[in-house]
């Protein structure tokens, strides 16, 4: 019998910020630092991809999670599945447990919103929703698989 090994989590960065557009926008830049620095460099499709996924996932939470005086919480992790295969994983939670993240239907062409699931839809491998494990509210997660993975010489 073979024993199956289960992902090792190579680095991880977990912050709170202030609900706010300027939260969202410090998240987004924090997520794109700590990628740089564990080998998914700027201008890369997997740096690009996981930052766009960031960046959707954290303005949701500023404009539908929002709760007077509450931050929101990112956790982003590296795990490795093989020696050359990452799975990026970001995960934003707030304190608002009953707006929970849904698809649109259909989209109108004002232009006012509804596409930031559908990003995160397409680009990530996989994505969804679950209760917040550490207190009120929602965690919405998403992953992305890094093919060619060519790890920092630095761990963090």
């Amino acid at each position: 019998m073979t024993a199956t090994q289960s992902p090792v989590t190579v680095h991880q960065f977990t912050m709170r910020f202030s609900s706010s557009p300027r939260g969202a926008r410090l998240a987004r830049r924090m997520c794109e630092h700590c990628l740089d620095a564990w080998g998914v460099p700027y201008d890369s499709d997997a740096h690009d991809v996981v930052t766009l996924v960031a960046a959707e996932l954290c303005a949701n939470a500023v404009q539908h999670g929002h709760v007077a005086g509450r931050d929101f919480r990112v956790r982003l992790t590296v795990t490795a599945s093989t020696p050359t295969t990452r799975a990026v994983r970001i995960e934003v939670t707030d304190t608002r447990g009953e707006s929970v993240p849904r698809l649109p239907a259909t989209l109108t062409d004002d232009g006012e919103g509804g596409r930031g699931l559908l990003l995160v839809e397409a680009l990530a491998d996989r994505w969804g929703c679950a209760p917040r494990p550490d207190g009120p509210g929602k965690m919405v997660w998403a992953e992305y698989t890094v093919a060619g993975y060519a790890p920092s010489a630095a761990p963090s």
